[in-house]
């Protein structure tokens, strides 16, 4: 377990950016419990300085986890987020998408989301632009990329991409083996 360097760190704080935008100094500048970002074996943890601080005492080999798993960095240096960290990125969310209850299971299943099935979306998306996907009743379901702005979805035929998922919670079922590995 070891702090991010700067590339690493920039690299992070880019892709965090791309779905929360300025509330990135939220998730750092914490007035009830300081937090940081720490390296684990090529995967990034969000961790508590003080559950930091007595993770010291337990061996590399012997740590699996610490504090909640944001993404890992690929063999070519790339970062790409994990499932694991959609309730940071729900909690700050910069844009919001909700689905019909009639493409939840469509979207768990690992399908992108279509304009049928868009109850409602923030407006001024940008195109390109993170997004985190909810469900009509508030409950974060993934987060993905959007493939038109608001203004052009609405445009859309109803069989069009809206947004491109990157991760969504069926993820804890469709790769529990290699989840946390």
């Amino acid at each position: 377990m070891r702090p991010l360097t700067e590339d690493e760190t920039r690299t992070v704080f880019e892709k965090l950016a791309n779905y929360i935008g300025r509330n990135i100094t939220h998730l750092i500048n914490r007035p009830d419990d300081p937090h940081c970002f720490r390296l684990q074996k090529d995967r990034v943890y969000y961790v508590s300085e003080s559950v930091m601080r007595f993770a010291t005492s337990v061996g590399r080999v012997e740590l699996m986890s610490l504090g909640t798993c944001l993404g890992k960095f690929t063999k070519t240096g790339k970062f790409r987020l994990h499932i694991t960290s959609l309730d940071l990125l729900a909690q700050y969310a910069r844009y919001k998408l909700w689905i019909k209850p009639n493409g939840e299971m469509s979207y768990l299943y690992g399908n992108n989301v279509l304009k049928a099935h868009v109850g409602k979306m923030s407006d001024d998306i940008p195109e390109h632009s993170g997004v985190i996907v909810f469900a009509m009743n508030d409950i974060p379901m993934g987060f993905g990329v959007t493939a038109k702005s608001t203004a052009d979805a609405r445009r859309l035929d109803p069989t069009g991409i809206v947004a491109f998922r990157q991760g969504d919670v069926g993820e804890y079922l469709r790769e529990e083996d290699t989840l946390f590995t």
